[in-house]
């Protein structure tokens, strides 16, 4: 049996278009497969109060990336941030930049992939650049008076309010501090006794003295009258 050359020429046609269609499905695999800038995104975010950027890598691929962060300052570099690798997966893989950014900031976030760093599949920055919120992260540190708790100012008027009870011994020389002012009745008899003072005694007793003699040289001078009146 022979083979016609339309025959072959038909054969031909149909294994090329087969192998065209599997070029095309390889193609198409690795292309779905290959790492992609658009696989990379990143984000300003607040922790704890301070600034964080995070860049998250869904290379399906899983291909190695190297992942630098600038601080922009009027379209050009100011300063890098830092740099971290990263090998992404389907559902994402993260990496944190500790930077304590500033609102309406701009950075920009560069992604080299591949294994060769000399023809890296992916050497570009992640577009647009970066700009971080409106608002920052820091806390608003000041903190309220504190008040007291209930216990405390119950016991603080109480401790106020109450006076030391005074000690025995101020209790018993009190009195005796008051009494020492009062001069005693034996105190005062003596003092008179001695001094004479406020008192009419010696007048008493001169005059009655006096009282005597003239009485005594009044009944003598009657008796002597009356002894010459009887000699008549």
């Amino acid at each position: 049996m022979s083979i016609t050359r339309r025959t072959a020429r038909r054969s031909a046609q149909i294994l090329g278009v087969a192998a065209a269609s599997t070029a095309l499905a390889v193609s198409a695999a690795g292309s779905a497969l290959a790492c992609n800038i658009s696989e990379f995104s990143a984000e300003a975010k607040c922790d704890g109060g301070k600034g964080v950027i995070v860049v998250t890598d869904k290379d399906a691929s899983g291909t190695p990336a190297t992942i630098t962060v600038f601080l922009e300052s009027n379209g050009a570099d100011a300063k890098q941030i830092g740099e971290q690798d990263v090998t992404g997966s389907r559902e994402g893989v993260t990496v944190t930049f500790n930077e304590d950014w500033q609102p309406k900031a701009e950075y920009r976030v560069h992604v080299t992939a591949g294994k060769d760093k000399d023809h890296p599949i992916v050497d570009k920055d992640i577009k647009p650049n970066l700009s971080t919120p409106a608002k920052g992260c820091a806390k608003d540190e000041s903190t309220p008076p504190a008040t007291p708790s209930p216990s405390e100012s119950a016991s603080t008027p109480a401790s106020d309010s109450q006076s030391p009870a005074p000690s025995a011994s101020e209790s018993s020389t009190a009195p005796a501090g008051s009494t020492d002012n009062e001069p005693s009745p034996a105190a005062g008899d003596s003092n008179l006794a001695e001094t004479g003072a406020n008192s009419n005694t010696g007048l008493i007793a001169g005059i009655a003295g006096g009282l005597v003699v003239v009485g005594g040289g009044a009944v003598y001078f009657g008796m002597r009258r009356r002894g010459a009146n009887s000699s008549r």
